[in-house]
């Protein structure tokens, strides 16, 4: 089993990551670009992840669930790095109100599916995370351009 050190320096290096993902991108790419038509551009991915971070962290801590998906006004690279940081800096403050007794408590989903403990929403928002900055790292190859070594966090 992880601690909460372990587990918070985890989730730390993968936004680490991300925002190295996020710095890789041309300014007007970051907002616009996507594979297919079908998908969206990395900038909303990103705000996506925020947004659950944001909801899940805080429902976990205090009980109070809210997730709203626009939350946040970015209108630039600099204002999405900011509020990864922002959300990653609240998280930080949160973290220790979050036990591993709370970790192991099963509740229902405010937000998405069935049941589960808070520890696999944690998980999820890390899993939700990593597929999206998947995802950017091929829209980064696609505009050739070669995106930050993932091993390094």
């Amino acid at each position: 089993m992880l601690s909460m050190t372990e587990l918070l320096e985890i989730l730390e290096g993968n936004r680490k990551l991300s925002i190295r993902t996020i710095e890789a991108f041309p300014e007007d790419e970051l907002f616009t670009f996507t594979a297919v038509e079908s998908m969206r551009p990395y900038s909303e991915m990103v705000q996506e992840v925020l947004g659950i971070e944001t909801g899940y962290v805080r429902g976990i801590a205090t009980s109070v669930w809210d997730w709203q998906p626009d939350q946040f006004d970015v209108q630039s690279k600099a204002d999405l790095l900011a509020a990864c940081h922002s959300v990653r800096n609240q998280t930080i403050e949160l973290w220790e109100k979050i036990t591993e007794e709370r970790l192991a408590l099963v509740e229902s989903d405010p937000f998405f599916g069935p049941p589960t403990s808070h520890f696999s929403r944690l998980l999820y928002c890390l899993e939700n995370e990593i597929h999206h900055r998947g995802q950017g790292f091929v829209y980064l190859r696609a505009l050739g351009i070669e995106p930050p070594m993932f091993f390094e966090r």
